[in-house]
């Protein structure tokens, strides 16, 4: 049977050839977590502001039908009731639509502004990566340079 070849040792050097600054994947991260934060936060305040308004328009509407559902003297009553039940609903349902639609306008922004203070936290990540690689490289090739001539 044939053994199979334990390549631990080989992963080990090849591994310690190239060693990785873990620096850069935790600031990453950190900015990821961030971001993940930030996001939760509008999403949750949009959400809270959403059941208050939603809150209040059940509560108002349940006003109304009590009002409407009152014992009346005369026939004609009950239709001024339901027509004014009807037009309150409409002009409700007008009002909190806008409010929805702050809400909505409201997160839009936040967003937007998150996203780019975002892009420029990972921008400047990159940049600082890309500039520890540079100078790491840059010594690199001069101690190599330095033991090539000594030989």
């Amino acid at each position: 049977m044939a053994k199979t070849n334990d390549f631990t040792k080989i992963m080990q050097d090849m591994m310690s050839a190239f060693p990785v600054d873990s620096r850069g994947m935790q600031d990453a991260f950190r900015t990821s977590a961030a971001l993940g934060e930030r996001m939760t936060r509008v999403a949750v305040e949009a959400a809270e502001k959403s059941t208050e308004i939603t809150a209040k328009w059940t509560k108002d509407t349940l006003g109304r039908i009590h009002a409407m559902a009152k014992a009346k003297d005369e026939p004609a009553e009950y239709t001024k009731a339901v027509t004014d039940f009807a037009s309150a609903s409409a002009e409700m349902a007008a009002e909190n639509m806008a409010a929805f639609a702050e809400v909505a306008k409201k997160v839009q922004m936040e967003t937007i502004e998150i996203m780019l203070a975002a892009g420029k936290d990972f921008s400047e990540d990159a940049t600082a990566a890309v500039k520890k690689a540079t100078a790491e490289v840059t010594t690199a090739a001069k101690k190599a340079t330095a033991a090539a001539a000594a030989k």
